[in-house]
Protein backbone atom coordinates (compact mmCIF):
# COMPACT_ATOMS: atom_id res chain seq x y z
CA UNK A 1 0.00 0.00 0.00
CA UNK A 2 1.39 3.42 -0.97
CA UNK A 3 2.36 5.61 1.95
CA UNK A 4 1.75 9.36 1.58
CA UNK A 5 3.62 11.92 3.66
CA UNK A 6 1.59 15.04 4.47
CA UNK A 7 3.62 18.03 5.70
CA UNK A 8 1.01 20.51 6.93
CA UNK A 9 1.21 22.73 10.01
CA UNK A 10 -2.56 23.23 10.42
CA UNK A 11 -3.46 20.11 12.38
CA UNK A 12 -7.16 20.12 11.49
CA UNK A 13 -6.39 20.27 7.78
CA UNK A 14 -3.72 17.59 8.16
CA UNK A 15 -6.19 15.32 9.94
CA UNK A 16 -8.80 15.80 7.22
CA UNK A 17 -6.26 14.97 4.52
CA UNK A 18 -5.14 11.91 6.46
CA UNK A 19 -8.74 10.69 6.76
CA UNK A 20 -9.41 11.24 3.04
CA UNK A 21 -6.22 9.41 2.04
CA UNK A 22 -7.06 6.43 4.26
CA UNK A 23 -10.59 6.27 2.83
CA UNK A 24 -9.03 6.25 -0.65
CA UNK A 25 -6.91 3.24 0.30
CA UNK A 26 -3.59 4.91 1.13
CA UNK A 27 -1.48 4.93 4.26
CA UNK A 28 -0.74 8.40 5.56
CA UNK A 29 1.82 9.85 7.94
CA UNK A 30 1.71 13.43 9.18
CA UNK A 31 4.35 16.04 9.89
CA UNK A 32 3.59 19.55 11.13
CA UNK A 33 6.98 21.10 10.39
CA UNK A 34 9.51 20.76 7.62
CA UNK A 35 12.00 19.24 10.03
CA UNK A 36 9.52 16.53 11.05
CA UNK A 37 8.77 15.79 7.40
CA UNK A 38 12.42 15.43 6.46
CA UNK A 39 12.96 13.09 9.43
CA UNK A 40 10.02 10.89 8.37
CA UNK A 41 11.42 10.65 4.85
CA UNK A 42 14.54 9.08 6.32
CA UNK A 43 12.53 6.60 8.39
CA UNK A 44 9.76 5.49 6.04
CA UNK A 45 9.30 4.40 2.44
CA UNK A 46 7.30 7.31 1.02
CA UNK A 47 5.51 7.07 -2.32
CA UNK A 48 4.41 10.74 -2.53
CA UNK A 49 4.61 13.96 -0.52
CA UNK A 50 1.87 16.56 -0.04
CA UNK A 51 3.75 19.67 1.08
CA UNK A 52 2.37 22.96 2.38
CA UNK A 53 4.26 26.11 1.39
CA UNK A 54 3.68 28.09 4.60
CA UNK A 55 5.39 26.15 7.39
CA UNK A 56 6.92 27.23 10.70
CA UNK A 57 10.70 27.12 10.75
CA UNK A 58 11.88 25.85 7.38
CA UNK A 59 9.45 27.10 4.72
CA UNK A 60 7.91 24.77 2.17
CA UNK A 61 10.10 25.81 -0.76
CA UNK A 62 13.25 25.14 1.29
CA UNK A 63 11.85 21.77 2.34
CA UNK A 64 11.09 20.99 -1.30
CA UNK A 65 14.66 21.78 -2.30
CA UNK A 66 16.03 19.56 0.49
CA UNK A 67 13.75 16.69 -0.56
CA UNK A 68 14.79 17.06 -4.19
CA UNK A 69 18.46 17.02 -3.22
CA UNK A 70 18.14 13.78 -1.24
CA UNK A 71 15.08 11.99 -2.69
CA UNK A 72 14.96 13.09 -6.28
CA UNK A 73 12.45 10.46 -7.47
CA UNK A 74 9.57 11.02 -5.05
CA UNK A 75 6.56 12.88 -6.54
CA UNK A 76 5.67 16.08 -4.65
CA UNK A 77 2.38 17.99 -4.66
CA UNK A 78 2.63 21.47 -3.17
CA UNK A 79 -0.38 23.02 -1.44
CA UNK A 80 -0.62 26.73 -0.76
CA UNK A 81 -2.98 29.61 -0.15
CA UNK A 82 -0.65 31.54 -2.46
CA UNK A 83 -2.41 30.98 -5.76
CA UNK A 84 -0.86 33.72 -7.85
CA UNK A 85 0.67 32.43 -11.07
CA UNK A 86 4.19 33.45 -10.04
CA UNK A 87 3.86 31.45 -6.79
CA UNK A 88 2.80 28.34 -8.68
CA UNK A 89 5.61 28.74 -11.19
CA UNK A 90 8.11 29.20 -8.35
CA UNK A 91 6.96 25.96 -6.76
CA UNK A 92 7.08 24.02 -10.01
CA UNK A 93 10.49 25.39 -10.91
CA UNK A 94 11.78 24.47 -7.46
CA UNK A 95 10.92 20.86 -8.24
CA UNK A 96 7.26 20.24 -7.40
CA UNK A 97 5.39 17.87 -9.70
CA UNK A 98 2.01 19.50 -9.09
CA UNK A 99 0.60 22.52 -7.27
CA UNK A 100 -2.84 22.85 -5.69
CA UNK A 101 -4.26 26.09 -4.29
CA UNK A 102 -5.96 26.39 -0.91
CA UNK A 103 -8.76 26.00 -0.15
CA UNK A 104 -9.11 22.78 -2.12
CA UNK A 105 -11.61 19.95 -2.04
CA UNK A 106 -10.38 16.66 -0.66
CA UNK A 107 -11.74 14.99 -3.80
CA UNK A 108 -9.49 17.14 -5.97
CA UNK A 109 -6.46 16.40 -3.81
CA UNK A 110 -7.10 12.65 -3.95
CA UNK A 111 -7.52 12.88 -7.74
CA UNK A 112 -4.16 14.64 -8.02
CA UNK A 113 -2.49 12.07 -5.76
CA UNK A 114 -3.92 9.26 -7.90
CA UNK A 115 -2.80 11.00 -11.10
CA UNK A 116 0.78 11.49 -9.88
CA UNK A 117 1.09 7.92 -8.60
CA UNK A 118 -0.46 6.50 -11.77
CA UNK A 119 1.93 8.48 -13.98
CA UNK A 120 4.94 7.66 -11.81
CA UNK A 121 4.08 3.96 -11.78
CA UNK A 122 3.59 3.86 -15.54
CA UNK A 123 6.81 5.60 -16.44
CA UNK A 124 8.91 3.81 -13.83
CA UNK A 125 7.44 0.32 -13.59
CA UNK A 126 4.83 -0.25 -16.24
CA UNK A 127 6.83 0.31 -19.42
CA UNK A 128 9.46 -2.08 -20.79
CA UNK A 129 12.92 -1.30 -19.41
CA UNK A 130 14.98 -2.32 -22.39
CA UNK A 131 15.96 0.78 -24.27
CA UNK A 132 18.59 3.47 -24.18
CA UNK A 133 17.31 6.62 -25.86
CA UNK A 134 19.86 9.04 -27.32
CA UNK A 135 19.91 12.44 -29.01
CA UNK A 136 22.21 15.46 -29.12
CA UNK A 137 24.58 14.25 -26.41
CA UNK A 138 21.75 13.04 -24.17
CA UNK A 139 21.44 9.43 -23.06
CA UNK A 140 18.38 8.18 -21.21
CA UNK A 141 18.74 4.68 -19.75
CA UNK A 142 15.23 3.38 -19.07
CA UNK A 143 16.38 0.32 -17.14
CA UNK A 144 18.36 2.31 -14.60
CA UNK A 145 16.23 5.47 -14.79
CA UNK A 146 19.36 7.51 -15.50
CA UNK A 147 20.01 10.51 -17.72
CA UNK A 148 23.44 11.63 -18.87
CA UNK A 149 24.56 14.61 -20.91
CA UNK A 150 27.89 13.93 -22.64
CA UNK A 151 28.58 11.21 -20.07
CA UNK A 152 27.79 13.31 -16.99
CA UNK A 153 24.70 12.36 -14.96
CA UNK A 154 21.84 14.87 -14.86
CA UNK A 155 19.52 14.73 -11.85
CA UNK A 156 15.88 15.16 -12.92
CA UNK A 157 12.63 15.16 -11.00
CA UNK A 158 10.06 12.47 -11.94
CA UNK A 159 8.13 14.95 -14.07
CA UNK A 160 11.21 16.29 -15.83
CA UNK A 161 12.32 12.73 -16.57
CA UNK A 162 8.89 11.84 -17.97
CA UNK A 163 8.81 14.86 -20.28
CA UNK A 164 12.31 14.12 -21.56
CA UNK A 165 11.50 10.42 -22.02
CA UNK A 166 8.34 11.26 -23.97
CA UNK A 167 10.11 13.67 -26.34
CA UNK A 168 13.06 11.30 -26.85
CA UNK A 169 10.66 8.42 -27.50
CA UNK A 170 9.06 10.50 -30.24
CA UNK A 171 12.10 12.22 -31.73
CA UNK A 172 11.29 14.44 -34.66
CA UNK A 173 7.64 14.86 -33.68
CA UNK A 174 6.27 18.15 -32.38
CA UNK A 175 3.97 18.24 -29.35
CA UNK A 176 2.08 21.19 -27.90
CA UNK A 177 1.84 21.81 -24.15
CA UNK A 178 -1.71 20.48 -24.48
CA UNK A 179 -0.45 17.22 -26.00
CA UNK A 180 2.26 16.72 -23.37
CA UNK A 181 -0.06 17.48 -20.48
CA UNK A 182 -2.73 15.05 -21.64
CA UNK A 183 -0.18 12.32 -22.39
CA UNK A 184 1.73 12.55 -19.12
CA UNK A 185 -0.95 13.65 -16.68
CA UNK A 186 -3.83 11.75 -18.33
CA UNK A 187 -6.09 14.71 -17.60
CA UNK A 188 -7.88 17.29 -19.67
CA UNK A 189 -5.74 20.32 -20.36
CA UNK A 190 -7.28 23.58 -19.23
CA UNK A 191 -6.87 27.13 -20.50
CA UNK A 192 -3.93 29.00 -19.04
CA UNK A 193 -2.22 25.92 -17.60
CA UNK A 194 1.48 26.72 -17.19
CA UNK A 195 2.45 23.38 -15.66
CA UNK A 196 4.21 22.03 -18.74
CA UNK A 197 5.92 25.35 -19.48
CA UNK A 198 7.27 25.57 -15.92
CA UNK A 199 8.63 22.02 -15.94
CA UNK A 200 10.03 22.57 -19.43
CA UNK A 201 11.95 25.65 -18.30
CA UNK A 202 13.49 23.79 -15.35
CA UNK A 203 14.37 20.84 -17.56
CA UNK A 204 16.06 23.13 -20.06
CA UNK A 205 18.01 24.79 -17.24
CA UNK A 206 19.52 21.38 -16.51
CA UNK A 207 20.35 20.21 -20.03
CA UNK A 208 20.77 23.30 -22.22
CA UNK A 209 23.85 25.50 -22.44
CA UNK A 210 21.53 28.49 -22.74
CA UNK A 211 17.92 27.74 -21.71
CA UNK A 212 16.76 30.90 -23.49
CA UNK A 213 18.19 29.56 -26.75
CA UNK A 214 17.58 25.82 -26.46
CA UNK A 215 19.32 23.49 -28.89
CA UNK A 216 18.19 20.11 -27.50
CA UNK A 217 14.49 20.66 -26.78
CA UNK A 218 13.57 23.02 -29.58
CA UNK A 219 10.50 25.23 -29.74
CA UNK A 220 8.52 25.24 -32.96
CA UNK A 221 6.82 28.57 -32.57
CA UNK A 222 3.06 28.38 -32.54
CA UNK A 223 3.14 24.58 -32.52
CA UNK A 224 5.08 23.10 -29.61
CA UNK A 225 8.24 21.27 -28.53
CA UNK A 226 10.45 18.70 -30.21
CA UNK A 227 13.78 16.91 -29.99
CA UNK A 228 15.13 16.61 -33.49
CA UNK A 229 16.50 13.46 -35.04
CA UNK A 230 20.02 14.90 -35.30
Amino acid sequence: MNQILVIEDEKEIAALIEKALKEAGYQACLAHTGEEGLALLKEKEIALVVLDVMLPGIDGISVLEKIRAAYNNVPIIMASAKVQEEDKIRGLRAGADDYIGKPFSLEELIARVESQLRRFTYFNKGMPKEQVLEAKGLTLDEKHHRVELYGKEVKLTPTEYDILWFLLKHKGEVFSSDDIYKKLWAEKYYEGNNTVMSHMWRLREKIEVNPKKPEIIETVWGVGYTIGES
